[in-house]
This record gives C-alpha cells, structure tokens and sequence, in this order.
C-alpha cells in the first residue's frame, strides 16, 4: 500500500447486505494530490469529504460506465458508503438516471453528518448503519431482490431473459425499470458487474478469461473498455493508481 494514502473498506451490518456493499475510508496523507482512476464496479457511492482546499461536503455519485482519471487533493480524508442498486428506490428514495457517470451534492447536514466524523471510522460506520438501519423498508418487491440477487451471486453471468424467466418480470418491464432508476439496460450493468468480478482474477496475475467472455480478444476488449488499459497494465497497478484492485488485493 502507498503508505501516504491510507484506505480501509469493512463489509456492513447483516441486515443492510441487501442494499450497502461495504463502507470505508481513504485518506490522502500526501503534501500531493494523489492520481487516481476510477473504473465502473456497479456501485452507487455517498461521499461525505473534506481537505484543505475544499470544505465539508456530501456527494451522491451515480454508476459510472467508463474509467475516469481524477485527483483526490492532499491531506483529503472521506467517509464512503458503497450501495448496491436496491438502495436506490428503498434507501435513497431517488433516481440515480441524472447522475451517470458524474456526482451530485447533497446538504451538508444530510444524515446528520459533521466533518469532525470523518476523524472516527467506527464512528462514521455506526453513525451510517443507524440511519441506514432506520430507512429500511417495511416490504421490498420480491421480483426486484430475487433479480439482484441472481444478477449478483451469477456475477453479471446470466443473460436477460434467463433473470427475465427466474424472476417472472418481463424483460422489457426490468428494462424499463434500470433505465428509469439507474440511467442504463440491464444488459450493460450485468456486463460492469462481469467485468467486476474478472478483476479478482486479475489481481492474482491471471490475465486470461475465466468469466464468460467469447474468447481472449472479447476480454481484452472489455477490460480496455472500463479500465482503460489492458490486462496486464492493469494487473501491475502502477502507484496503486486503481484504488479497486489496491483493494482487492488487500484482502
């Protein structure tokens, strides 16, 4: 790990696996901005921020559908909680179509967030995982969890028509419905979440298909598509430049 950015993600309370992947911190301890690429993973992110050259803010940012260089500032320390789609209609209460690739600014109070929080990790995760705990729905449409859940556990594997099948909700209905909530088909979060899941491969120097790609060339495409390089300048994560696989590989 780059010892002057600091990062540390823990998987959330039991009862809000169906809708929070995992919550974090990063810290950019460095006098110097640090150079980053940010690569799709099928994740909405609330951001809760702050650094010496911007003040305490809140961010929802939407899934993002190709590599995007940014820099995070110096001395940039941020609260991350990391939802699965679900979260969107059941705990967000909101659309996420507008906010495809870019972020939006929510309140500085949102959830009763401070910027002194951000010192205390264990704090920040409790502080969420209460609110979180306290908007959780009373019923949840069995057609939409089985639909994640087959498209999580198939790791973005199967096609529409077979979630279509097991689900029993129309294919054009599920369309519909991940266009309207999240700003892109089905089809194409299946593929970031397939492409998600090719890079526990990577991070282990295995830079050949073991998901369902067509063939070696189909995969090299889709890596060069959402990471922006191939696999094997992927694999070698120059600078820890893709937080993601930094990450992967701590675990």
């Amino acid at each position: 790990m780059d010892q002057d950015f600091y990062y540390n993600f823990i998987e959330p309370d039991i009862v809000l696996a169906d809708f929070v992947e995992n919550l974090g911190t990063f810290h950019n301890r460095s006098d110097e901005a640090k150079e980053v690429v940010i690569i799709p993973d099928g994740r909405v992110d609330l951001f809760f921020m702050q650094s010496p050259s911007e003040p305490f803010h809140i961010a929802l940012v939407g899934l993002e559908t190709y590599p995007e260089q940014r820099q995070i500032p110096p001395q940039t320390i941020a609260f991350v909680v990391s939802f699965k789609p679900l979260a969107v209609e059941y705990i967000l209460h909101t659309s996420i179509a507008e906010t495809l690739n870019i972020a939006k600014d929510l309140p500085d109070d949102f959830w009763g967030f401070k910027a002194e929080d951000l010192q205390n990790f264990e704090l920040c995760c409790t502080k969420a995982t209460q609110k979180i705990k306290e908007l959780l729905p009373k019923e949840t449409d069995e057609r939409k969890r089985n639909l994640f859940n087959l498209i999580y556990s198939s790791k973005g594997e199967m096609s529409v028509k077979e979630l279509s099948e097991n689900v029993g909700w129309s294919s054009r209905q599920i369309n519909r419905y991940f266009t309207k909530q999240l700003g892109l088909s089905l089809k194409t979060y299946s593929t970031i979440l397939r492409f998600r899941a090719s890079l526990e491969h990577i991070v282990q120097g295995k830079l050949f298909p073991e998901l369902n790609y067509t063939d070696q060339n189909h995969f090299i495409k889709e890596v060069k598509k959402f990471s922006g390089v191939a696999p094997k300048e992927l694999s070698q994560n120059k600078n820890d430049r893709f937080v993601l696989l930094s990450v992967l590989k701590g675990k």
